[in-house]
């Protein structure tokens, strides 16, 4: 099988395509303004919840910067949220490479845009198992998908997407912006890759120790199991 070799990378990238879809909100109200303050150019494609609270914070504005993924995809999210960023124009996005002719080609071919910046965290699986007689139910339902493919797909291609998992990283990665024209630096991106794949691992983890410690007897009790 042929393996795709990079050999030719940007130090510095330009953050001009950001994806935004966090389940912790805290932190927004500060670090989408500084975005649009460094590079008034951006956009920023959400979801749900969190395309409404980033429409409240810009107000006027987000008419001219920000977009419903489901507008960007053509796919509407499907009841409930259950799919909302599992598309094949967000992972072309994410996984493309600069320097890579097929891969601009197919950005052009499916109209689609290279992502520079992924902002998510995860539905809060820790805090729901946390408390006193939760479900397996209820634990299943806060099983993110979408998110930790996003989060895997900006952290493997940190050599041009920054990966941003963390509320406690926007300051940070705003002043570096600031400093440098609206670019991240590859050291930055390839910390906040670590940080990032650590942030999944451990999610994992809670939810692997979780089923681990559930016999199946709470799955039978848990729904009506229908015969044949």
């Amino acid at each position: 099988m042929a393996v795709n070799v990079v050999e030719k990378i940007d130090g510095f990238v330009k953050v001009k395509h950001v994806i935004v879809s966090v389940s912790n909100k805290s932190g927004l109200e500060d670090f989408i303004p500084s975005l649009l303050k460094i590079n008034p150019d951006v956009r920023i494609y959400s979801t749900g919840g969190t395309y409404g609270r980033i429409e409240q914070i810009l107000g006027d504005r987000a008419s001219f910067c920000l977009t419903q993924v489901s507008k960007y995809t053509g796919q509407p999210e499907t009841q409930g949220g259950l799919v909302k960023t599992l598309d094949f124009k967000i992972y072309l996005g994410l996984l493309t490479e600069t320097y890579n002719d097929a891969h601009q080609q197919d950005l052009k071919r499916t109209s689609a845009v290279p992502i520079d910046m992924v902002v998510v965290n995860l539905y809060p699986f820790k805090e729901t198992i946390s408390r006193e007689g939760v479900t397996v139910e209820e634990a299943r339902g806060n099983i993110d998908i979408g998110g930790p493919c996003m989060i895997r797909a900006s952290a493997k291609n940190f050599i041009r997407v920054a990966p941003v998992v963390d509320p406690g990283d926007y300051a940070r990665i705003s002043s570096e912006m600031q400093a440098n024209d609206g670019r991240l630096s590859l050291e930055l991106r390839y910390e906040l890759a670590r940080k990032a794949f650590d942030h999944t691992a451990v999610y994992d983890r809670y939810i692997a120790d979780f089923l681990a410690s559930r016999p199946f007897g709470d799955v039978h009790t848990s729904y009506k199991i229908m015969e044949g």
